[in-house]
């Protein structure tokens, strides 16, 4: 059966457990230091159970990464604790609305189902990370929207955020250091 779009569902069974983990660094450049400018806040992620998403998280992450400046994605040492772990999963793909915070605790669920039914991962991965950094679903979108996700169509492969996600995600993490405490977000489920 066909899903025509994802929706979201706050509070369902599968709700994620915060766990805290060591707090990040907020890296400051020398440039930054001598303008004044904001630190950068570094997340770190582990997709080490994401298997088959391997490609799909790296540029979902690279397209994140090429398109902020307050907040960096940083894979995590092996044995280390991250602030996104990122799974696969046969279901829908799911995430833990942030902005989370060094330090903080989210998910992000690699669903296979929307794969089946045509799907890009790689816009499915920079969707769901999206959740993370605390963009909501915009739907129904066009294409040119990372966070319409499912309701742009099949045939939609972009997953570059465009220039309000950006602007929001920027926002959210202007002027964040290590300092501020994490967020708890909600589960937001992309099904139909």
């Amino acid at each position: 059966m066909s899903h025509s779009k994802w929706f979201t569902a706050i509070g369902t069974a599968a709700a994620i457990t915060v766990i805290m983990a060591p707090a990040a660094q907020a890296v400051s450049t020398p440039d930054a230091a001598r303008t004044g400018a904001a630190a950068v806040t570094t997340l770190y992620y582990d997709a080490t159970r994401a298997a088959g998403w391997e490609a799909a998280v790296s540029a979902g992450v690279a397209s994140w990464n090429a398109n902020t400046k307050n907040v960096k994605l940083v894979a995590a040492r092996p044995g280390t604790r991250a602030e996104i772990q990122i799974v696969a999963t046969t279901g829908w793909p799911q995430a833990t609305l942030g902005p989370v915070r060094p330090g903080g605790q989210a998910r992000v669920e690699l669903g296979s189902q929307a794969v089946t039914e045509g799907h890009d991962k790689t816009r499915i991965a920079a969707h769901e990370i999206g959740h993370n950094l605390g963009l909501p679903d915009t739907k129904p979108g066009p294409c040119s929207q990372l966070m319409s996700g499912s309701s742009a169509g099949t045939t939609c492969k972009s997953a570059v955020p465009n220039a309000a996600e950006r602007s929001r995600v920027e926002s959210a993490y202007a002027g964040r250091t290590a300092a501020h405490d994490p967020a708890e977000g909600h589960l937001l489920v992309d099904a139909s």
